[in-house]
């Protein structure tokens, strides 16, 4: 049927609550961002801040400053990089950290930008160094060095650039050199949706996709969402294929439930490899202390995986701690596995 898996997207289960997104995420996604700020729901601090950069930025006739968005994957980063160059009616040029290996490769996407134009940088904290250094000097004389010849011979010749705006994004602003993160005139920082806002999401969500959304199905999928509005937005597709699939086609409380537990996603919105990891830390290891690469042999997966895509949620949950010694599962993970915590004395003398 039209518009489940077999319309050409492709389902990974165990993907289905990481906040990352690959390049067929982001085409779907593409359709449901909002356009404008007074669209965007939820982080109401950061976009009130926003609304008045830009405003003033409007009366001025003036390029904003640079700007940085900081915050987890899945928050709204580059929905916000796009909604800025709306709303101040410019042209936006994309790229990320990673994609540019040399200053020469920044110099070039620089020295091509028209006056005004918004330059968005993802994973920011990802430039080479040698780039980095490029862009302070850009970022804040709007002008860039071009290097000429080589060795004893070479000249720096410098370049003017007209007025534009950067807006950096990055999940680890803990990695950004100083120099570079001063040269922002604006800092935000994105926080975890509440379940009352991504239930927001989820209706403006379905509204675009032309599907029913009963308000108890809503509260359901926001509940598992772990907190992210792109998480959100995936699971809802999947309730989507369910009801047309095996239901009749309305997204009610029922077609909800049965779809999550068809993608393994939990009443915490723990995927598979989330109650792997709880599970060997109390069946195996009795709570614990274990270290991060024999959990991951436990689990089947690579020590980065498990500290990368399960370990945050799980943490920030309360459900495993991080100690010098190792990972250890605390309360609530025994309780929702359904077992019972040993004592002080059993994991202090067993």
């Amino acid at each position: 049927m039209a518009g489940g898996p077999a319309d050409g997207e492709h389902v990974d289960v165990d993907a289905l609550v990481r906040p990352a997104a690959d390049e067929p995420e982001r085409a779907a996604e593409a359709a449901l961002r909002p356009r404008r700020l007074d669209e965007f729901v939820g982080q109401r601090v950061v976009r009130d801040q926003l609304s008045l950069v830009l405003q003033a930025a409007l009366a001025r006739g003036r390029a904003p400053d640079h700007v940085l968005l900081s915050g987890g994957p899945g928050l709204g980063k580059t929905t916000l990089a796009m909604i800025i160059a709306a709303e101040l009616g410019a042209p936006l040029r994309i790229t990320s950290g990673p994609a540019i290996q040399h200053a020469g490769d920044l110099a070039a996407v620089l020295s091509s930008l028209e006056e005004g134009e918004v330059l968005f940088l993802d994973e920011i904290h990802r430039l080479a160094r040698p780039a980095e250094e490029l862009l302070y000097v850009a970022m804040e004389d709007f002008r860039v060095d071009v290097v000429v010849g080589k060795g004893a011979g070479a000249s720096a010749i410098p370049l003017s650039l007209p007025p534009f705006t950067v807006v950096g994004a990055t999940t680890r602003a803990g990695l950004l050199p100083a120099p570079l993160r001063d040269r922002f005139g604006f800092t935000g920082h994105l926080d975890f949706y509440s379940d009352d806002e991504l239930e927001r999401v989820l209706v403006r969500s379905a509204g675009l996709l032309g599907v029913p959304l009963d308000a108890t199905a809503a509260a359901e999928i926001a509940s598992r969402s772990r907190g992210t509005p792109r998480i959100a937005n995936r699971l809802l597709r999947r309730v989507r294929d369910w009801a047309q699939v095996r239901g009749d086609g309305r997204l009610s409380l029922d077609a909800a439930r049965a779809a999550l537990e068809v993608y393994e996603v939990d009443e915490l919105g723990l995927d598979r490899l989330d109650r792997a990891v709880l599970d060997a830390l109390c069946r195996r290891f009795g709570g614990g202390p274990v270290g991060l690469t024999t959990l991951a042999v436990a689990v089947g997966e690579e020590p980065e995986t498990v500290e990368t895509v399960a370990e945050p949620f799980l943490v920030r949950e309360g459900l495993v701690g991080r100690t010098p010694r190792g990972r250890v599962a605390l309360a609530p993970a025994w309780e929702h596995l359904g077992l019972t915590a040993p004592s002080p004395a059993d994991t202090l003398f067993g």
